[in-house]
């Protein structure tokens, strides 16, 4: 046997051999699904319910049935009736999708429920699709942060069970608003076999209905092949029972009476009716299984009616088998439908794009989401960056088990946080706030788990533990320690594996800064005007009107850097504005034009290339309408329609200006008018531009609603109707204005809201003009936003909404935000890059190490207030570390550390560039796992799993499927190679791998055991 394939089955072996009690023998999975019949349509009942992770309710107003009058829903008493039907009849199913919840309602059972809810697993009676903590939106999410939401929701699944019958094998996306092919990519790579979904555009579903392709394989991804294909079936009816068989306490169909002697008996006419339900469906389907969905939102708060009712829909339509009946009913679940379809041998149609944009009719485009809430939005992705560098932390100050609570705490907001009603801003008004707040508090937490970790790797022996704080306002230029602190300590912890840079801006008093590095050397600093507009927002609870800017350079990959800053005696006067209309540092010139006071060139002075190009703030209006019909849709909170598809500017006249130029930054201020507000500005040796942006509160009081975008348009470019989007942060697809790509595309009924697209990090733009050397200009976001070129040349991405009427999409309220008492006003930041990928072919690359670097991982800043002078501080503590042992190629993202099952570790290393971006870094790379931090040595188990993290890669196989008029290639996952050498691990373009590391103390493993493994580790014995 190979060495590797024993060191894993020894691992198996004696993590079986130390669970408190012996795995039992499970008939779950395809061997306990119900077999179908030859020669009949095999109708797949699916009984399940929808539970969304807080929308019209918080999480916990559904979870325990409050607020009733909203929506009489109780998710703790669907669990307890289904849990209490299942047993009464063993060919009875239930899938549930919600991690969130179960784990919820888990903990307050007693041992007795969880063994008969165990058996259900088991039995293949109760089996959980998907997995995550919540069902996740496509649109508007990062894949690592969908990639652990996964698997936190896959991890506590099997703390909760000891059975591999609660690994998913299916995605079940029935909610969410279009859906992306990075995410189809993601779930291939965990080892799913299929993915089921409700929502794709009404025109492209019409279109698959006439060709029988509601079902196809879809190709997933550029770069993994056909180890990325899977299979995709679109729902008949979104997720929703035939018309008149809901039986539930929120349905009001008539149920099925058999009682011969009953003047109400239905049997005959309700089988008859669900036949011709079969019969009109079945036309469209390849095989003879057709999957029907029997349940809704919140459905079984009284399993019983469910089963009653559907026990004898089975029975008695069965029994038409004997006088000819065609049908076969039968419960099952969405995995078992998709065995039944791979056995049936069908040859399918495939697809490369994706399934955005969603209209449910001509002039309902699903588009607005993907900016409605953009600060929630923003929240999120901060959430995210500190996530990481908790978890990171947690790891390199080997933190103990007792120390996760804190850290579970935003693994489970940034999970809820990535519902499909949560990112999106699709949720009501006190729900989102519920949202803000749990993730406020999660950050709170974490910061926690990040003092702790911090003081374990920054004091020396027998100095005092100190306090780190994050500023979480410096969005709005507030940070409490920095402005009242005359001496502080800032640290700044880099995520990435690399060696990164950035520019520190904190507000503080109007006095005079000095800044020392870790070595105690004076650095370069420079005082700042916070802009007007941004000292006056609505909440700001800040009195600084200066911002203190440095540069920290070379902070260490994996480590931090500290610098002390110290509050003179000399007052720092408000720096004053010129009447300069240019900015420019060595590499870049950025110009104003002298009339409009508007953006009029940008050039590359190491190119000696210069871009005629402008730059506006201008909104659109939104259609008001009472939803009675479909071309009376308003624009709301999920829909995007605009008044006569006209964009307004915010001013008729020239935007109030200042300019500001220093040796670090320099910037140009600019006042629109009186809720629009911008900044431009370039740093020190950095050849991009950056646009900081301020709106609202947008006004209303013309009773109109508004929704504001940033328009940039290159002169003389010719793009010919082409912009590129990134898919959930990761590959990036070709757009093309009015064109879809496997349907007729009709744009005469909405031309900007129906080529609208989400953009995760970023959206471009590519010069195909004669000698363009393709100039290729970039925008790049602090959040996810919606955006598109309308006309050739051009980008527009929107920025905020404010809305007076509701889209009648189930919401039930406008999309009207008020905070402290007035709209709400945004402040982000985009990142503007102008290249030429012919000149400099590393340009793509620059785009994805910005968007990781600046916006993604950026450098998290914790603020320590300290009476130390310097000396005594570098003393007592340490002001330089790095957890990181050998260097990572720079096309490498160290995308997962975090602790793991005791003293273990999860570790996921990627290629972050796909096949074609780049000559050289595109290419095959070896990364060092062994050794790569202090924790992983030679004395550990390393063990390679899918990307979820809950099956050994080696032991996964996913089901194949064929594709019309193509040879089979394996759909198969990249297997470990067993002789690989782990300080040498091979990356392919956009290959993310996934390792648990066990140390040697770890309690899941008996003393023997370890010794075997140990031995097997370390010599790579063959047996």
């Amino acid at each position: 046997m190979r060495a590797l394939d024993t060191f894993f089955a020894v691992v198996a072996f004696c993590v079986t051999l130390a669970s408190s009690s012996p795995m039992p023998k499970a008939t779950c999975g395809y061997e306990s699904c119900p077999v179908p019949k030859d020669g009949l349509m095999n109708v797949h009942l699916i009984a399940h319910t929808h539970d969304d992770v807080g929308w019209l309710k918080t999480v916990d107003q559904y979870y325990y049935g409050d607020r009733n009058s909203i929506q009489q829903v109780g998710v703790q008493y669907i669990i307890d009736s289904v849990v209490a039907e299942l047993p009464k009849d063993p060919s009875r199913r239930f899938i549930y999708v919600e991690t969130a919840y179960f784990r919820q309602w888990w903990d307050k059972q007693n041992q007795e429920t969880r063994e008969k809810v165990e058996a259900l697993v088991e039995s293949g009676q109760l089996e959980f699709i998907s997995g995550g903590w919540a069902m996740h939106d496509e649109a508007v999410t990062h894949y690592q942060s969908i990639i652990d939401q996964f698997t936190w929701g896959f991890k506590i699944l099997d703390d909760m069970f000891n059975t591999s019958c609660v690994r998913p094998k299916i995605g079940w996306q029935i909610d969410p608003f279009g859906h992306a092919r990075e995410t189809a990519s993601i779930m291939a790579m965990m080892g799913f076999d299929g993915l089921f979904f409700a929502r794709l555009d009404q025109a492209d579903k019409n279109n698959r209905f006439d060709k029988k392709e509601l079902e196809l394989v879809w190709k997933a991804s550029a770069n993994h092949g056909a180890a990325s294909y899977m299979f995709t079936s679109a729902n008949h009816d979104f997720y929703y029972p035939p018309s008149g068989f809901c039986f539930d306490v929120l349905c009001f169909d008539e149920p099925i009476i058999d009682d011969l002697y009953s003047p109400d008996y239905n049997v005959d006419r309700r089988v008859d009716s669900f036949i011709s339900y079969i019969e009109k469906q079945s036309a469209f389907m390849k095989t003879n299984n057709i999957l029907v969905t029997m349940g809704t939102d919140f459905s079984y708060q009284q399993a019983s009616y469910w089963y009653n009712n559907l026990d004898r829909l089975i029975k008695y339509t069965n029994e038409r088998q004997a006088e000819g009946g065609q049908l076969n009913l039968m419960y099952s679940t969405p995995s078992c439908y998709l065995k039944a379809v791979h056995d049936a041998g069908q040859e399918w149609t495939s697809k490369e794009d994706d399934f955005f944009p969603y209209s449910s009719d001509d002039y309902s485009y699903w588009t607005g989401y993907f900016t409605s809430r953009p600060t929630l939005k923003f929240m999120e992705r901060k959430g995210n960056n500190f996530l990481q560098v908790c978890k990171q932390l947690s790891v390199l100050a080997d933190l103990r088990e007792e120390k996760w609570e804190d850290l579970a705490s935003l693994r489970e907001a940034m999970g809820i946080m990535q519902h499909h009603d949560a990112i999106t801003g699709t949720e009501k008004q006190h729900v989102a706030e519920d949202y803000a707040l749990r993730l406020h508090r999660s950050m709170e937490h974490c910061r926690q788990t990040a003092e702790n970790a911090l003081n374990k790797l920054t004091v020396k022996e027998g100095s005092a533990e100190v306090q780190f704080h994050s500023c979480l306002f410096t969005n709005v230029s507030q940070c409490d320690t920095s402005e009242q602190a005359e001496k502080f300590v800032v640290t700044l912890y880099n995520p990435l594996a690399q060696v990164t840079s950035m520019f520190v801006r904190l507000p503080v008093q109007d006095f005079q800064y000095q800044v020392r590095n870790e070595l105690g050397d004076l650095i370069d600093t420079q005082m700042l005007k916070i802009p007007t507009p941004v000292q006056n927002m609505p909440g700001r609870e800040s009195s600084a009107t200066q911002e203190l800017v440095f540069q920290a350079e070379n902070l260490p990959a994996l480590g931090f850097k500290s610098y002390r800053v110290e509050k003179l005696n000399t007052a720092s006067p408000p720096p004053q504005p010129s009447e300069e209309l240019v900015i420019a540092n060595d590499v870049i010139e950025v110009t104003f034009d002298a009339d409009l006071k508007r953006l009029s060139s940008v050039k590359d002075i190491a190119a000696d290339k210069t871009y005629a190009v402008s730059q506006d703030f201008q909104y659109y209006e939104a259609v008001e309408g009472d939803n009675l019909g479909a071309d009376r849709r308003a624009s709301g909170a999920y829909i995007f329609r605009p008044v006569n598809n006209q964009k307004i500017p915010v001013s008729g006249s020239p935007p109030i200006i200042e300019t500001y130029s220093g040796e670090l930054v320099s910037e140009i201020h600019q006042v629109w008018n009186e809720w629009v507000s911008s900044v431009t500005r370039i740093y020190k040796g950095v050849n991009h531009v950056e646009l900081e942006w301020t709106v609202g509160p947008i006004p209303i009081d013309d009773d109109t609603g508004k929704e504001v975008i940033n328009l940039v348009s290159l002169s003389g470019w010719e793009t010919n109707g082409k912009f590129y989007t990134d898919s959930n942060g990761r590959e990036i697809l070709e757009r093309n204005r009015d064109l879809r790509p496997t349907w007729d595309f009709d744009p005469s009924f909405e031309p900007v809201a129906g080529n609208y697209y989400p953009i995760t990090t970023s959206i471009s733009i590519r010069n195909h003009a004669a000698n363009s050397q393709n100039e290729e200009f970039v925008i790049i976001t602090d959040r996810a936003q919606g955006g598109s070129s309308i006309e050739n040349g051009t980008l527009e991405v929107m920025l905020h909404r404010r809305l007076l009427f509701d889209d009648d999409k189930g919401v039930g309220e406008p999309l009207n935000e008020i905070a402290f008492g007035e709209g709400l006003v945004a402040r982000g930041k985009q990142i503007l890059l102008f290249g030429q990928t012919e000149a400099h072919p590393t340009s793509i690359y620059k785009t994805r190490r910005l968007v990781r670097d600046s916006m993604v991982l950026a450098p998290w800043l914790f603020v320590t207030p300290t009476d130390l002078t310097p000396t005594q501080w570098g003393e007592q503590y340490n002001t330089l570390y790095t957890g990181l042992r050998k260097e990572v190629p720079p096309n490498v993202n160290l995308l997962t550390l975090e602790p793991w099952n005791g003293e273990g570790m999860l570790v996921r290393v990627e290629h972050f560039l796909e096949k074609n971006d780049d000559p050289e870094l595109s290419q095959p790379i070896n990364v060092p796992l062994m050794g790569l931090i202090d924790r992983i040595n030679e004395e550990m188990a390393i063990g390679e799993t899918i990307l979820g993290a809950n099956q050994w890669l080696s032991d996964n196989v996913r089901l194949e499927f064929k594709i019309e008029g193509e040879e089979s290639a394996s759909q198969q996952l990249p297997r470990p190679d067993p002789n690989e050498d782990l300080a040498n691990l091979t990356l392919n373009p956009m290959q993310i791998r996934t390792f648990i590391v066990q140390t040697r103390s770890s309690a899941t493993m008996a003393a023997p055991c370890f010794i075997l493994l140990l031995a097997l580790a370390i010599l790579r014995i063959n047996i």
